[in-house]
């Protein structure tokens, strides 16, 4: 018998604080007292209007306790309580573990350097994944021993952009925290979950026969994606920066190349400031008549060419310029608590943030995405930051940015949807944002992974795209995508050529193909450095376009069913390896892809689950199991499944290769 009485409870009184520089967090906590307490004050039973999700829920207790523990089983997760809501008459019947192993644990937002948390303790709280001590730390080691691609952080020193209390397990359950404030996922003791709140909130978990299942009964809760404009699938969108002259000198060397290119994306649309750490942009949100003469004009002549202008915001301001000086004026910045406009430092010099929470204030920023950016014939953009919130600060609406601090990022995507859906846009214009939690899923259009490193490294570089992706498909995110080639050059870590080209040849195969200059774009190659590159670059856009039609498949399955597009390999196949592997991912339910992630690697070591694979581009049939291929510059290790309906759209990529 499985019922609410197997689950522990401890109240506690503590006070926290979150220290931040340039988005990184201290995460201090005094407790001053502890109480454990009877079972009886849990609550177990259906979610309302659910007879497929239950809910724990703690009664209320008094007004003292502020933190809340819980030890729960996995056995009462995993199993298949009754349909009687009545806590005496639930019953769970364990289920194993997937491939007959130990359980695993997925997902809490997006994970860089692991993909299965057992074992881990997590923190779910928004932060600057790639911070300035972290970069410090890396660049002295490097200089010590060298790149070393293969070490990693350890775990309990990881921060993310997208930070979710939601998580999965190989038994084929879910659980979510109805909470934006501060949470704990404890995954260390085997066969329990321990779950820290600062606030008493529900907590739902659900439980399905299928991955699949799962991932639909996670999203009738969350919320999905809507599908891009067809347009994102026709070519790539090429990051270009310093002004249209530059622009269309590069559009005219990759079209003659026989690249599709469906957009452009200028960061600098609204002006750059030049600063130690690079090329940067200026929050300034208007087109810079000096860099982007008569833009409105450009971009509807780029139009004409089929190719669209996207451009970058983020929620905040240039404190030197005019937008800045209206917005503090009339009282539309987040405050410090003397009052005053709070200047937060992101890499070398401060900006003002605006409060979400004065409904002036939001409107405001939301005609100047409507009128600057869509107005002018912007197709898209970046939504940046979103992590920054301080939980010092005073924000117009009286609440408490500690327990708002982790859906600021959901707001400032409700935001910049709501620009896109009042101008009738929907259908042309999307956007993709970097920081996250629960609320930003149904608000968002895509996400991208942040800042990667221009490197090889497996948890800031290349290698931690995919484990990236994974995690925030299995937290109900299903379309993400990242920077061809990575952004953060610092020191000797700049970009090479065959970083570069691996880089494009994974993009290809996922929902959108974007490149970015990177932070000094001088010092890290570009994709039209050499013929070679060029010719590589066109190469992977057609197998990319040429994928279209899957691709718009897959969208609308995540659309409909919350099933991500990109996928691990235990997603359909109960085998020890799938839950293990972080490094391959299956594109829908067909494609297997296998990226190289090492520098100089032109064979690659991979693992196929147990079914009938064929090889892209020689025919030959796998069955599974672990196998070595070539892989050459151009042919990254992909799979189709044998009998597959998408058969001869597959095909068509190795046609004439």
């Amino acid at each position: 018998m499985m019922t609410r009485k197997n689950i522990l409870l401890t109240l506690g009184l503590g006070k926290a604080s979150f220290p931040m520089e340039k988005g990184s967090f201290e995460y201090i906590d005094n407790l001053q007292e502890k109480k454990n307490v009877s079972p009886d004050q849990i609550e177990i039973g259906f979610a309302k209007d659910s007879f497929r999700e239950f809910v724990i829920r703690i009664r209320p207790q008094e007004s003292k306790w502020n933190r809340f523990y819980l030890q729960i089983p996995t056995d009462l997760l995993a199993g298949a309580l009754s349909t009687d809501p009545d806590d005496s008459a639930q019953t769970a019947e364990s289920s194993e573990s997937g491939a007959g192993e130990e359980e695993r644990f997925y997902g809490t937002g997006e994970t860089f350097s692991e993909f299965d948390l057992a074992g881990q303790k997590v923190r779910v709280w928004v932060a600057e994944h790639q911070n300035a001590k972290r970069i410090a730390r890396k660049l002295e080691l490097w200089e010590k021993n060298g790149p070393e691609p293969d070490r990693t952080w350890p775990f309990s020193d990881y921060e993310t952009y997208y930070a979710q209390p939601t998580f999965i397990s190989s038994r084929k359950y879910y659980l979510h925290v109805d909470s934006t404030a501060y949470v704990g996922f404890d995954f260390t003791k085997p066969g329990w979950v321990g779950v820290e709140l600062r606030e008493n909130a529900p907590i739902y978990f659900g439980r399905a026969d299928s991955f699949e299942q799962l991932s639909w009964l996670l999203s009738e809760r969350l919320g999905r994606q809507r599908v891009l404009p067809d347009w994102t699938r026709e070519g790539v969108i090429l990051g270009i920066e310093e002004g249209p002259d530059h622009i269309d000198e590069l559009i005219g060397k990759v079209r003659d190349a026989g690249t599709k290119v469906a957009g452009i994306w200028s960061q600098d649309w609204c002006g750059c400031r030049r600063t130690g750490f690079g090329y940067q942009v200026m929050w300034n949100w208007h087109y810079d008549a000096s860099l982007y003469p008569e833009l409105p004009t450009k971009i509807a002549q780029w139009r004409k060419q089929g190719i669209r202008f996207l451009g970058y915001i983020n929620p905040f301001m240039a404190i030197e310029k005019e937008l800045y000086a209206y917005a503090s004026a009339h009282g539309y910045c987040v405050k410090d608590n003397q009052g005053k406009d709070y200047l937060v430092t992101i890499t070398t010099f401060p900006a003002a943030m605006i409060d979400l929470t004065n409904p002036q204030a939001y409107e405001w920023y939301k005609k100047l995405i409507k009128e600057n950016m869509i107005g002018i014939g912007m197709a898209g953009w970046m939504a940046d930051f979103g992590e920054y919130l301080p939980t010092d600060c005073v924000l117009y609406s009286g609440e408490d940015p500690e327990k708002l601090h982790n859906d600021w990022p959901a707001i400032w995507a409700k935001l910049n949807q709501e620009a896109v859906f009042e101008s009738g846009a929907e259908d042309e214009v999307f956007f993709f944002t970097r920081a996250g939690s629960a609320g930003t899923i149904r608000y968002s259009s895509m996400m991208w992974n942040g800042d990667q490193h221009v490197d090889w490294s497996e948890d800031d570089g290349i290698g931690s795209v995919i484990p990236a992706t994974l995690s925030l498909g299995l937290s109900g995110y299903g379309l993400t995508h990242s920077d061809v080639g990575g952004y953060t050059t610092m020191g000797p870590m700049t970009r090479g050529k065959e970083l570069l080209m691996r880089w494009e040849e994974m993009n290809s195969f996922s929902p959108l193909m974007r490149s970015h200059p990177g932070n000094q774009p001088s010092r890290s190659i570009q994709f039209d450095a050499d013929d070679e590159l060029i010719a590589h670059l066109a190469l992977c856009v057609k197998r990319y376009t040429l994928l279209a039609p899957y691709l718009k498949a897959l969208e609308v399955e995540n659309a409909e069913k919350g099933i991500p597009v990109m996928r691990p390999l235990f997603y359909y196949y109960d085998e020890k390896e799938a839950y293990e592997e972080k490094f391959e991912y299956l594109l829908g339910r067909d494609l297997l892809v296998a990226p190289v992630i090492h520098q100089g690697e032109t064979k690659r070591q991979l693992y196929l689950p147990q079914d009938q694979w064929v090889h892209l581009w020689t025919g030959d049939i796998y069955e599974g199991g672990t196998i070595a291929v070539e892989a050459p510059i151009g042919r990254i290790p992909v799979f189709y499944r044998k009998g597959s309906p998408w058969r001869a759209c597959f095909e068509s990529l190795s046609a004439g290769q």
